[in-house]
């Protein structure tokens, strides 16, 4: 029930309130002085209804490559952490320990990053590439212990295939879908709903006493919710929805050491 009730605060907010409420209000201004109009609802689609869904596909799409790509790392992690522990006759558990603990660093300093705002990403992107370059250093240091110069080079590959996810990953966090297009759509949904009081005035004439405002509340609830869907898609590592992209560092640790 929490869960649910916390889902509906993420998408029903402060701006959901003030929007409602000049709706009512424009709406209770024209039933008073007699402004009537007979405006399309079809121009509240074009108009809004479907520039938000297109952001909000373009930002799911986003997310869901932000996801794919930190399968990928953590897979080709897995993979050069295998390599420690199989790949030689005799194990080192201090050398499994060793490749446990850098990739937990890169983890962990992605997960800094990404959940910080963009101003701090030069910083914060030193510190994960120090972190590859750890990776790097280990990996090489495997050839010292017997790796065969073929499998270390496989490892090599494993490690550029995780930056390279990374990559993408960071520009998903850098950069954000259109924003003449999310500015477009903000202005419509505020002003809308208030120059359609005419037309929300006209109709509640067919309503009976109690519901004249049902339709103003209902169309505007929608717009501004469909709004904060998309806002909190459009940045998937900020912790603030639901939907976001969680870096888990101790639990991939914890389950390379369950294994």
């Amino acid at each position: 029930m929490r869960r649910r009730i916390e889902s509906i605060h993420s998408i029903i907010n402060r701006q959901t309130f003030i929007t409602v409420a000049l709706a009512i209000v424009s709406t209770a201004v024209c039933r008073n002085q007699g402004w009537f109009a007979e405006f399309p609802l079809t121009l509240m689609g074009t108009a809004v209804i479907f520039p938000i869904v297109f952001s909000i596909g373009g930002a799911y799409k986003r997310r869901e490559a932000a996801l794919d790509d930190y399968g990928a790392i953590k897979a080709h992690g897995r993979a050069v952490y295998f390599a420690t522990r199989d790949w030689f006759d005799d194990t080192d558990t201090e050398l499994q320990d060793l490749g446990r603990d850098l990739l937990y660093d890169l983890l962990e300093g992605m997960r800094t990053m990404f959940e910080q705002p963009v101003s701090e990403m030069e910083h914060n992107e030193r510190e994960v590439y120090a972190a590859f370059s750890n990776l790097s250093i280990f990996i090489n240091s495997l050839r010292d212990r017997g790796l065969p110069s073929g499998e270390a080079s496989r490892c090599n590959q494993f490690l550029s295939k995780m930056m390279v996810s990374f990559e993408h990953i960071k520009h998903v966090y850098q950069y954000r879908t259109p924003m003449t297009l999310r500015a477009y759509s903000k202005l419509f949904i505020s002003v809308l709903p208030v120059l359609y009081g005419p037309y929300f005035a006209a109709i509640s004439q067919e309503y009976s006493r109690g519901f004249e405002y049902v339709m103003p509340v209902l169309l505007t609830v929608i717009l501004v919710s469909l709004d904060n869907i998309q806002e909190h898609l459009e940045n998937p590592f900020d912790q603030v929805g639901e939907d976001d992209l969680f870096i888990n560092a101790e639990k991939f640790r914890d389950r390379l050491l369950a294994t």
